[in-house]
């Protein structure tokens, strides 16, 4: 088999291939096996009929049309393989030679994945969340445990925001009572926001007693009701007097004030470091999308949306949820769901494109050692053996893919180890603290030591087959 490549406008090449004659009569051969199983000759059992027999029966042009069909995606997929075309969309066909006899040739026109380039990734800067808790953090925390063991005590003076107000309440729009907002002795804790936009403005400032009529706009609501508010008792939180005796008391593990904020602080602390450990991925690829300025391939985007709208309905079918009851749910058209997942698709292929720009811009390579390891991982984890693994990749013709997705996560790492981290008040965060000695990342996650993954918007590259026999 020959093969030629031509570059052609539009983000697509021309790929000929030319088969000869002694390798494609073999097609011819399988092709004549193929018809003996639907051609009846006495004397022979279905399929066991010769060639020369069938042949001289109904002629070479059947097979020969057979074998064109049956054989040409084969050599296709071959010349794609060896002259490392990255096929996007279906190849549009033209048979140039052999129809009815001599070598067969033919052209493919392919669309191919756009090659681009990033200027600026190397410079990209992100904000995270503060990583270490503030003293008021820490002093929020200390005050809801304390109001939390707070009693309360009636007070004569007007309300104030926190404070708990027992009300009566009613609520009409044109003379009709409003559902839910007609009650007597209500519990409230002014400053929840629970009721209408100026609900609790207007509670602030009265007094027991008092008599309040005014007009807001009910939470869920876009119109505006008729309220009547009546203020019988005013009731303010004392807190217990924070000591050692207290949290010695009160506070599990802890006999000391000092004590119990250090692990207050330190809880906080981990519980910031792993929202912005959640972010930087996301915020990473965000920023180096919005760098790329490509609009990606339809064929690229469709074929995406594809696999986001089955994934999406799979996972949701999972839940025991159907699309209908989630469009119910959501208020969403279908249409509407479909637009959003194409948007998701349009920046997950964006980073795609992105990512295989930075690693051809820093050179990255993949290894066989680092195909092997990615093999074992993914041996572990769906509970095969290496080998059968191998094999199923081999056989779905994906190690290309493989290695293009080890090649992407390559580059996300060099990203998270160049990019200037900052925290939202422009404080510079440690990157070791951050990311860990031993971070990596493979597929569509980034691991930070063995307590912490994340996913980010990439293609699976886990998924292959296994037959009866691998299993």
């Amino acid at each position: 088999m020959k093969t030629t490549l031509e570059p052609l406008e539009g983000n697509k090449v021309k790929l000929s291939v030319e088969v000869d004659e002694a390798e494609f009569d073999r097609d011819i051969d399988a092709a004549f096996k193929k018809i003996a199983r639907e051609v009846r000759l006495p004397g022979f059992r279905a399929g066991k009929a010769p060639r020369r027999l069938l042949e001289a029966r109904i002629g070479i042009a059947p097979a020969r049309e057979q074998a064109l069909r049956d054989a040409i995606p084969q050599y296709l997929a071959k010349a794609v393989r060896e002259n490392e075309v990255d096929i996007i969309a279906t190849p549009e066909i033209e048979i140039t030679g052999g129809e009815e006899e001599g070598p067969v040739a033919f052209d493919a026109t392919i669309e191919v994945r756009p090659e681009i380039s990033v200027p600026g990734y190397g410079g990209l800067r992100i904000e995270l969340p503060p990583v270490d808790a503030s003293d008021e953090d820490v002093a929020q925390v200390v005050d809801g445990e304390l109001r939390r063991a707070g009693t309360l005590a009636e007070v004569e003076r007007p309300i104030a925001r926190g404070d708990q107000v027992t009300l009566d309440l009613s609520a009409a729009r044109d003379g009709e009572q409003v559902v839910g907002l007609n009650t007597e002795d209500w519990l409230y804790e002014v400053g929840r926001g629970w009721v209408a936009d100026v609900f609790d403005e207007q509670l602030i400032g009265s007094s027991p007693g008092e008599l309040l009529e005014f007009s807001a706009t009910p939470n869920g609501t876009d119109e505006a009701a008729d309220f009547t508010v009546t203020v019988k008792s005013v009731q303010e939180t004392v807190l217990p007097e924070l000591t050692d005796e207290w949290v010695d008391e009160n506070i599990g593990d802890f006999d000391t004030v000092e004590a119990w904020r250090e692990d207050i602080r330190e809880r906080l602390t981990a519980r910031s470091l792993e929202q912005a450990r959640g972010a930087l991925v996301e915020r990473t690829t965000a920023a180096l999308v919005e760098l790329t300025e490509i609009d990606p391939p339809e064929a690229m985007v469709d074929n995406e949306l594809r696999a986001r709208i089955q994934n999406t309905v799979q996972r949701f079918q999972s839940q025991g949820v159907s699309m209908e009851q989630l469009f119910a749910a959501t208020g969403q058209s279908s249409e509407q769901f479909v637009e959003m997942l194409r948007g998701q698709s349009v920046q997950a292929i964006k980073a795609d494109l992105a990512l295989r720009a930075v690693a051809a811009a820093e050179a990255i390579e993949i290894t066989d050692d680092d195909i092997e390891t990615e093999f074992q991982r993914i041996a572990v984890q769906v509970n095969q053996k290496v080998n059968q693994v191998r094999k199923a990749y081999e056989r779905n013709d994906a190690v290309d893919d493989l290695k293009a997705q080890l090649r992407k996560s390559k580059a996300l790492d060099w990203l998270l180890e160049h990019v200037e981290i900052v925290d939202t008040n422009g404080a510079a965060i440690d990157r070791a603290l951050l990311l860990g000695e031993d971070h990596f990342v493979h597929g569509d996650h980034v691991h930070f030591g063995d307590d912490h993954a994340h996913d980010h918007d990439a293609h699976d590259h886990d998924a292959h087959d296994h037959d009866e026999d691998d299993a």
